[in-house]
């Protein structure tokens, strides 16, 4: 039986522990230009890019740090909610965290932004393994890209 997982707002208490996430280095390019890639997504929620708010998160199985996600959304919007930089740690691919992480991730937006009514993300075209996840969540692809990413959304 699978350990329940959760999500934490990076803090003072972990925000060491997530820049040791990584992907495989193959997978680099999927995830962030840059590494570590929680550094990424903290200095996101500091700068704010494209003037939204940015909050990083890193996904527990129980009490251990296995990967990490960015919520970006438009305060005062319903549909500007997105999900950047989501990974599970190298250490930990392949045993379903993935799909777990997901649906934890879709259900802290709902329980703490109730006015978001559609999730969006972008994935790499070759990323088909993010795809197939994100497809079986309920995503679906829209006609657009995004920096030359189609981008997938999620009604709530």
């Amino acid at each position: 039986m699978m350990t329940h997982i959760t999500l934490r707002e990076l803090s003072r208490e972990n925000w060491r522990e997530a820049l040791e996430l990584s992907v495989k280095p193959e997978q680099q390019r999927f995830v962030a230009d840059y590494a570590p890639i929680a550094m990424v997504g903290l200095a996101k929620a500091y700068v704010r890019p494209l003037g939204l708010v940015w909050i990083p998160y890193a996904i527990y199985a129980g009490y251990e740090m296995i990967g990490f996600a960015e919520l970006a959304f438009e305060p005062d919007s319903t549909d500007q909610y997105w999900m950047y930089h989501f990974f599970i740690d190298q250490r930990y691919q392949g045993q379903g965290y993935g799909k777990l992480a997901l649906t934890a991730f879709i259900e802290q937006v709902q329980q703490h932004f109730p006015e978001c009514r559609v999730i969006s993300l972008t994935v790499h075209p070759e990323n088909v393994p993010a795809q197939r996840l994100y497809a079986g969540a309920g995503f679906l692809r829209a006609s657009e890209e995004v920096f030359g990413e189609p981008v997938f959304w999620l009604n709530m």
